[in-house]
């Protein structure tokens, strides 16, 4: 098992490794950020003179030294707009991001699991039909879309719940969140459930596939014929072995959920990190931009290790598997 690890945290530092030299380089040739710190009045010296402030004027990759060197110590710059830590900047929000992912992918797993598990106990049933039509219109619908028409039933038309911001919010442990009270649920589940449709219809998808297959097992029935009950046997035997692709889908769609949040967080006026990244990419905040990015490569490969490490506690052929190759 130690061994596994250590592969894996291996192929870790060499992804973020290559991901830092993307993501800089990559960031360093979409535009000059120098254009947005300087007056077009401003004269010659003092622009040359904002340049060597910023280190504009060294090359590209004593700039990217500089950089890894500065972040290994905790600092990924200061933010051309906000003149603060980007790192700060970047975890102030990070909370308010976290709550929304975490509540979709609560959502997808209360809703998503049993009704593709009913859905592939009975496939041929009218609710069943419904669940899986319902399912292709989660994948199909623009998250854009789907979160205006939220706005406009939930909260202009019938009243029921705020459109925009976090509401009220209390401190768990020193972090503010908003769970923990009405105001800010209330606040928080039109957000939550835009974001986590996709994930709830991915989910109903593979929960009812696993039933299928699991279903008829030869197992189960074994377990039928042991005078087993259906619930008994759904519970313990089917839900069991259908969680493998449940968690590692829903493990990595969980990064998915925290860095692509953006879309939602615009349209709900949700104060989290994917708003702080689209504000820093129309001012070419650059310390902002890398410092986010690299962040979420970093929060990935953790997601990818964690991911691995249950998959191979639930299913031990996979630590074998890994040795062979």
């Amino acid at each position: 098992m130690s061994a596994f690890i250590l592969r894996r945290l291996f192929q870790s530092a060499v992804a973020v490794i290559v991901m830092s030299l993307l993501v800089f380089f990559g960031v360093s040739v979409v535009g000059d950020p120098v254009y947005m710190l300087i007056s077009p009045d401003m004269p010659q010296a003092e622009i040359e003179a904002t340049i060597k402030q910023f280190g504009f004027d060294r090359p590209i990759w004593e700039q990217y030294f500089l950089f890894v060197k500065n972040a290994l110590q905790g600092d990924l710059g200061n933010s051309f707009i906000f003149a603060e830590p980007a790192l700060k900047l970047i975890i102030e929000r990070m909370p308010a991001t976290l709550e929304l992912a975490l509540a979709a992918v609560l959502m997808a797993v209360v809703l998503g699991i049993p009704l593709g598990v009913y859905a592939g106990l009975k496939p041929r049933s009218a609710i069943s039909k419904v669940i899986m039509g319902s399912s292709i219109l989660g994948f199909s619908l623009p998250t854009f879309w789907v979160g205006i028409m939220l706005i406009m039933i939930f909260a202009v038309i019938l009243g029921w719940l705020p459109s925009t911001g976090r509401g009220e919010t209390v401190n768990l442990l020193g972090v503010p969140v908003s769970f923990l009270t009405w105001d800010g649920l209330t606040h928080l589940f039109l957000p939550a459930f835009n974001l986590a449709l996709l994930k709830i219809s991915l989910v109903i998808r593979l929960a009812r596939a696993g039933t299928l297959e699991v279903w008829h097992q030869d197992y189960i029935k074994f377990a039928r014929a042991k005078g087993l009950g259906n619930r008994r046997i759904v519970f313990v035997h089917v839900l069991k072995n259908i969680m493998i692709p449940v968690v590692t889908v829903l493990g990595l769609e969980f990064g998915n959920l925290v860095a692509f949040s953006v879309v939602t967080e615009t349209i709900f006026a949700w104060p989290g990190m994917g708003k702080l990244l689209i504000g820093s990419i129309q001012t070419l905040d650059r310390p902002v931009i890398v410092g986010y990015l690299l962040l979420i490569t970093v929060m990935f490969v953790i997601i990818n290790l964690i991911v691995d490490v249950l998959y191979s506690i639930l299913d031990p052929r996979v630590r074998l598997a890994d040795r062979g190759a």
